[in-house]
């Protein structure tokens, strides 16, 4: 009986993590495909990034990191909206002075996609070891790839594509786990306005009085005001220029005339 004429039903069992290649399939109408995803366990991670606006022209913004870095950032969209005391504020609505808090959220979740391809055919042609022609149920042909290294069981017995021949049933079925990581990241801007400081001690502070009506003229009882000043001032060591010898004079004249009588009087006596 030749080989040919038998009826083999070949497992192929392909566990290749990422080995997309293995049994390629050129259409795949007649190859059944089924996937599942097993999620694994997410993390989080939290940045926070402060600082504080420095100039604002238009959609560009000028911002100074907590670090002293200074940013420029050009064409801030529109829809960009940042949280200020309860309220949404635009680019535009942004002040110099302004504290700004970009708060983002990283949730990294591993996953792994399991996808199982299944394909039953008749060895139509074999090109060892680089690819194989099966006919599918619906009499069509189809090319498939061969993983290199590639081991079939035959009748319990491992063979690679040369073992392979012609009119041989194969049922292949293709497991392929391919590892992925979903990032996803969640932002928040806040905002709060800039606290007034009171200007320092040694600032000038200029302070502006309302004009005031004139002042009504004096009660004659001020007029007395200068006399007393004058009072109080020492007096001066000189006479003024205004004085007279003549009270001098009449009293050296009296003191003369009463000293002649006194001795006159004396002379008498004895």
């Amino acid at each position: 009986m030749k080989l040919s004429q038998l009826r083999h039903t070949v497992n192929l069992a392909l566990l290749a993590a990422g080995t997309f290649g293995a049994f390629a399939a050129v259409t795949s109408a007649q190859v059944q495909t089924e996937s599942t995803t097993k999620m694994g366990a997410a993390s989080k991670e939290v940045t926070v990034e402060r600082a504080e606006v420095v100039y604002v022209s238009g959609n560009d913004l000028v911002v100074k990191m907590d670090d002293g870095e200074i940013r420029h950032l050009a064409n801030v969209p529109e829809s960009t909206k940042i949280n200020v005391d309860g309220k949404e504020l635009g680019v535009h609505e942004l002040k110099p002075g302004m504290k700004l808090q970009r708060t983002i959220v990283t949730t990294t979740t591993p996953r792994m996609i399991t996808t199982v391809q299944t394909v039953t055919g008749k060895v139509w042609h074999v090109t060892p070891p680089n690819s194989v022609i099966l006919t599918l149920d619906d009499g069509t042909n189809q090319q498939f790839s061969i993983p290199k290294g590639q081991k079939f069981t035959v009748d319990g017995q491992q063979t690679d594509a040369f073992g392979l021949k012609k009119g041989m049933t194969i049922s292949a079925t293709k497991v392929v786990e391919v590892p992925e990581t979903v990032v996803a990241q969640h932002r928040r801007l806040t905002g709060e306005m800039p606290t007034p400081t009171p200007p320092p001690a040694d600032t000038p502070i200029l302070i502006v009085y309302a004009p005031r009506a004139p002042a009504p003229a004096a009660a004659p009882a001020a007029a007395a005001a200068p006399t007393e000043v004058a009072a109080a001032e020492p007096a001066p060591t000189k006479l003024p220029k205004t004085g007279s010898l003549t009270p001098l004079i009449g009293l050296l004249g009296l003191i003369s005339l009463t000293l002649s009588i006194g001795i006159t009087a004396v002379r008498r006596f004895c």
